[in-house]
């Protein structure tokens, strides 16, 4: 039996993947906040929830460089360190979409939503944010299979990827609900297409995630 690379250096990687995801799911909360506030005519804060959202993100790019540093180089187990590197992109490309939503949304810094999306489009972003949670419980449940190997901590992991692929499943139905809405309305052109767009964008934060998800299940597999 092949022994878990991480088992083989004092500093395990999947610690601070978590620490990685936490912060991931700490910019996702701020990120619902921020949408919600943008739509809504009564908050004035949007501005600096985003900023605090490019706070968070800069500290897990701290992080992230650490993963990078940390891991042995030379090693002879390359598949392994590929692996973790793509799933760290894919985990990191969930920051990227929900910068680039609040991007997006701060084009129109005036455009209100209209009723007849409203209630799509939030269920849409509630959506997205399930899968993003339940990367830290994938995570989490990786360290630990990595770390002591048995059954019951494999189908744990195997679980977590089952729900982030349905959660993903569930927020592309969603992001289809506000297209189709969208489509219908008698509203200028240029309303149309940023509303298109920004459902898109924020359709593939949960596309990371079940991206991630699937990069952990390769690294399970072998």
């Amino acid at each position: 039996m092949r022994i878990p690379f991480i088992s083989k250096y004092s500093h395990s990687p999947f610690g601070d993947l978590l620490e990685h995801a936490e912060k991931v799911k700490e910019c996702a909360w701020k990120f619902q906040q921020a949408v919600e506030c943008h739509f809504s005519r009564e908050c004035e804060t949007f501005a600096i929830l985003r900023q605090e959202v490019i706070d968070l993100e800069n500290e897990a790019d701290v992080i992230k460089r650490r993963i990078r540093g940390h891991l042995p180089k030379g090693s002879a187990l390359k598949v392994d360190k590929f692996q973790l590197f793509h799933y760290l992109r894919e985990q990191d490309r969930v920051l990227d979409s929900v910068q680039d939503a609040l991007e997006w949304l701060a084009y129109r810094s005036d455009a209100g939503m209209p009723e007849t999306v409203e209630k799509e489009f939030f269920l849409l972003v509630d959506a997205v944010i399930a899968p993003i949670e339940e990367l830290s419980v994938m995570v989490g449940a990786a360290r630990d299979y990595f770390s002591k190997p048995s059954e019951k901590q494999r189908k744990a992991v195997k679980e977590t990827i089952q729900n982030l692929r349905r959660q993903e499943h569930e927020a592309d139905t969603a992001e289809d609900m506000v297209k189709g809405k969208v489509f219908r309305l008698d509203a200028d052109p240029v309303a149309v297409f940023h509303l298109v767009r920004l459902s898109e964008i924020i359709g593939s934060i949960a596309d990371h995630a079940e991206n991630a998800g699937d990069m952990m299940r390769a690294m399970m597999a072998r």
